[in-house]
C-alpha cells in the first residue's frame, strides 16, 4: 500500500500576464495512476526535506485569508467536490500572487491524501523544465518535464491537526525574501512564531534525534551540549538559526541525516528562529523541586559520578558538596 493513501489529486495553471494572473482550470479529478501517485510522493517526499519551513494556523479573518472556509465547506460535503475547492482555492492563489510583483505563475497541484491514519492536504507549485531525449532514430530533441525538484512554493495542511484544534496544523516553504509571503497568504496562515514554543520543541527533536541514533550517555551529553553552544550563540547575537547553520556545525561528518531528522513535518518545526536562552538550558540541565527542595544540575555532573540516579528506587545521590553546604549541615546536624 502506498504511504500517501490519495483521495483526489487536481491540477490547474496559474499565468502571469502582463497586468494581472490567470487561473486556467485544468483536470479537478485525476485517476490515481502510478505517476499521479509517483508525483505526490514526490513531492511530499521532497517537501518534507526542505529546511526553511514555519508553521502555523489559520487567520481568524476568514474574508481576506477565505482559504479556511473553503476547506471547511470541502469538509462538511464529506470531500465530495475536490474539484469546487482547488478551483475556489485558485481564485484566492491568484488575488495573493497579485501582491507581488516578484511571483511567478505555473503548474498548481493540490492533493488529498491520508497518512498514517490523519487527512491531508498539500498544494504545491511546479514549473516546467527542459531537456533532451533520443527518439528512435536516435536524433536528440528537446522535451520539457515537470521540474518537481525546483519547486519553490509548497504547503501541506493536516485537516486532521485542523479539526482537532490542534497549535500547528499548516506547514509551508518559507522561501528567501518575502516573495513567498503572499503564499503563506493563500493558505491563510497565521505565521506562529514564539520563541520559547520553538525553541522548546526544537530541544525535544534533538533529544529524540541523539536517542533514535543510539548515543550512549557520553556522546548524548557531548551532542547535546555543543547544540546548546551553537543555539546560544545565537541567542546572544539575536541572529535567528538555521536548520542548515546548526545541523552544519553539529555534525559536518553526517549533517544531512539530523537535517532530514529536523526537517520532518510532523515535527512542526519552525526554521529560522531566535532561540529562548532560558529553554536552551534544558538541553544539558535537570530541574525538579518539591515543596521541600528545589534541585539542577548538569548532565556532565552524572557522567563524572558526582550525581547517580538509581533508577529501580528512584533516588537520586549526591556527592562532592560544596564546602559552605556541608559547613552549615555539620553546624544543624552534625554529632559534633
Amino acid at each position: 500500500m502506498a504511504e500517501n493513501s490519495i483521495i483526489s489529486v487536481a491540477v490547474h495553471d496559474l499565468r502571469k500576464g502582463p497586468d494581472d494572473f490567470q487561473v486556467v482550470l485544468g483536470k479537478s479529478d485525476l485517476g490515481v495512476t502510478a505517476p499521479v501517485q509517483r508525483v505526490v510522493d514526490q513531492l511530499h517526499t521532497l517537501y518534507g526535506r526542505r529546511t526553511a519551513k514555519s508553521h502555523g494556523k489559520f487567520d481568524e479573518d476568514e474574508d481576506n485569508y477565505p482559504t479556511q472556509r473553503h476547506l471547511r465547506q470541502y469538509l462538511e460535503a464529506e470531500f465530495k467536490d475536490f474539484g469546487a475547492l482547488t478551483e475556489a482555492l485558485m481564485r484566492t492563489l491568484a488575488v495573493n500572487a497579485q501582491t507581488k510583483a516578484a511571483a511567478t505563475g505555473g503548474h498548481v497541484f493540490f492533493a488529498h491524501f491520508q497518512r498514517d491514519g490523519k487527512h491531508y492536504l498539500m498544494v504545491a507549485i511546479v514549473g516546467d523544465a527542459l531537456s533532451a531525449a533520443l527518439t528512435k532514430q536516435h536524433d536528440v530533441t528537446d522535451v520539457t518535464h515537470l521540474d518537481i525538484n525546483g519547486f519553490r512554493f509548497a504547503g501541506r495542511i493536516n485537516i486532521s491537526g485542523w479539526t482537532s484544534e490542534e497549535d500547528r496544523y499548516i506547514g509551508f516553504l518559507k522561501g528567501k525574501g518575502n516573495v513567498a509571503e503572499y503564499f503563506r497568504a493563500f493558505l491563510g496562515c497565521t505565521d506562529h512564531v514564539q520563541e520559547k514554543t520553538d525553541t522548546r520543541m526544537l530541544v525535544a527533536a534533538l533529544k529524540s534525534f541523539a536517542d533514535q541514533q543510539g548515543f550512549d550517555h557520553k556522546a548524548k551529553t557531548t551532542f547535546l551540549a555543543k547544540a546548546k553552544e551553537i543555539c546560544d550563540r545565537a541567542a546572544r547575537t539575536r541572529v535567528e538559526i538555521s536548520f542548515d547553520t546548526l545541523t552544519n556545525e553539529l555534525a559536518p561528518e553526517d549533517p544531512d541525516t539530523l537535517r532530514d531528522h529536523l526537517a520532518d513535518p510532523h515535527l512542526r518545526l519552525n526554521d529560522l528562529f531566535i532561540p529562548n536562552r532560558a529553554i536552551l538550558n534544558t538541553l544539558v540541565r535537570f530541574k525538579g523541586h518539591t515543596d521541600n527542595w528545589t534541585l539542577e544540575f548538569d548532565r556532565r555532573a552524572i557522567e563524572e559520578g558526582d550525581v547517580t540516579f538509581d533508577n529501580e528506587k528512584q533516588t537520586l545521590t549526591l556527592k562532592n558538596l560544596p564546602e559552605e553546604l556541608t559547613v552549615r549541615l555539620n553546624s544543624e546536624y552534625g554529632d559534633g
